[in-house]
């Protein structure tokens, strides 16, 4: 690729926080975003769309997370804006019970409730929070080159940006990656594996109800998020719903791709999986049995969904070994695609963005050697945890969404014979790890469960040597 971008208003190399381009205002961009507006860290956040989209369905925050809340000060704020889960029950096309989990026992266990939110609020509450002259919309990426003094991106207005450190927080199809990998793969540096497409066994269907009649639709009513996974009996087919506030009602229909012939008719079909774009699959879906507390069927849910907010996804995976190269660094999907079924996409995203913000605070300067080195130790102290739950959550799938023989033997073994004190220690195993940002204070422990330590912050413990130091004199 040519270098043919300017190379004007090189920033200083002595200068202790670099400035940070953010392509994408995802979840992962706002959280960071944040995280350097409390680190004093200069930053910009570049989106491709023009506006945001009520796309997606329900989201959800662990106790991985929240303690970062609570160290920003917005965790109140949160409670506020989310409805707490209770419990989730699975079932089978009948509506026979397969398994409950509840919540109680969970929040006593590692401090904190499972918060649910639909996708579009959970958005709007962290970009509200984000100065809105540091959120810059329509600005779609095209061109990045990176050089020993910056990196500049190219959007395609023709507007030109450059900055020390460029974050790519642009998702599964990050245009970001794919021009880093580029660069890589000129230089013959780029390890094959992560030139491989994204893995795609599953294809889903998403929305979110406009406020339903509690009348018909009674579970709107509860307070907290209940939730139910319905698997069918002999097809491709599962479906979840979610009460999340304000009446509504979180839904998706996941369907597993049994062939890769499957795979190539359905993307030759549509791109867009929505009503008034693929009618023959809301058909076929549409009479699925949910429980009556949801509406008896999921075209009534369906029916009170408006067209713009349901969307067809693939539910890819992918774990990507290259997430960082000279300036430039990926973050959540862009880095590692987890699948849904445990929960942890958004989180994961959210917790690189704390490490990647610990990494910057702490950086020297913004030499290249420094910058590489804060760069690699993002990834060092990532990846571990990264690799365990991208695994995790293609365990979870096969047992949660898997219909062949084989995993309905598992879902059945899982479901059936691990005792419940095995549950919890690996409730209690997953919840130990909760990266905070380690230049704010900490935030207090919660729950009876362990929690693992933080990656010491040279630049922090150093800042308050020198407080306590002063006071003393």
């Amino acid at each position: 690729m040519e270098d043919n971008l300017p190379k004007t208003n090189v920033p200083s190399s002595n200068n202790k926080s670099p400035n940070v381009l953010i392509a994408g205002a995802g979840m992962g961009g706002l959280v960071l975003a944040l995280l350097l507006e409390h680190a004093g860290i200069p930053y910009e956040i570049y989106e491709r769309s023009a506006e945001v989209r009520p796309l997606g369905s329900i989201i959800s925050l662990s106790a991985n997370i929240q303690p970062v809340f609570e160290q920003m000060g917005l965790y109140d704020e949160l409670l506020v804006t989310c409805i707490p889960a209770s419990t989730f029950e699975i079932v089978n096309a009948n509506l026979k019970r397969i398994a409950l989990f509840g919540a109680d026992d969970v929040e006593k266990t590692v401090g904190y409730r499972r918060l649910n939110f639909s996708r579009p609020r959970l958005h709007n509450f962290l970009l509200s929070k984000v100065p809105a002259h540091k959120v810059h919309f329509n600005k779609k990426v095209v061109n990045m080159i990176q050089d020993k003094d910056g990196v500049t991106i190219r959007c395609a207005d023709g507007t030109t940006y450059r900055g020390d450190v460029l974050v790519g927080a642009d998702g599964a199809h990050s245009a970001i990656r794919q021009s880093m990998f580029r660069q890589m793969m000129d230089q013959n540096i780029l390890p094959p594996d992560d030139a491989l497409d994204l893995n795609k066994g599953y294809a889903s269907l998403v929305g979110t109800t406009g406020p339903l009649d509690p009348e018909k639709f009674p579970i709107v009513t509860v307070k907290d998020s209940g939730g139910v996974l319905i698997i069918g009996d002999d097809s491709s087919y599962v479906w979840g719903l979610f009460a999340i506030g304000d009446s509504r009602i979180a839904w998706n229909v996941i369907a597993q791709i049994a062939t890769k012939e499957k795979l190539e008719d359905m993307k030759f079909r549509n791109t867009e999986w929505a009503p008034d774009t693929h009618p023959e699959m809301i058909a076929e879906v549409r009479d699925f049995v949910v429980p009556a507390a949801y509406g008896n069927t999921l075209g009534a849910l369906i029916d009170g969904t408006p067209s713009e907010c349901i969307s067809r996804v693939f539910l890819e995976d992918k774990l990507y070994e290259t997430v960082f190269h000279n300036r430039t660094v990926l973050i959540g999907d862009a880095a590692h695609k987890l699948l849904p079924s445990s929960g942890q996409g958004a989180v994961n995203a959210m917790e690189d963005a704390v490490i990647l913000a610990n990494c910057l605070y702490d950086i020297g300067t913004t030499s290249p050697e420094d910058i590489k080195a804060a760069l690699l130790s993002y990834k060092d102290q990532r990846l571990p945890h990264v690799t365990e739950q991208y695994q995790g959550s293609k365990t979870s799938a096969k047992f949660l969404y898997g219909q062949t023989f084989i995993e309905r033997i598992i879902r059945y073994g899982v479901f059936n014979w691990i005792p419940k004190s095995k549950m919890n220690e690996m409730v209690q195993k997953d919840a130990a790890y909760r990266p905070q940002a380690t230049f704010l204070p900490l935030a207090p422990k919660r729950g009876l469960g362990p929690v693992e330590p933080q990656f010491p912050n040279k630049r922090y413990e150093a800042e308050q040597k020198a407080k306590k130091a002063a006071v003393s004199v």
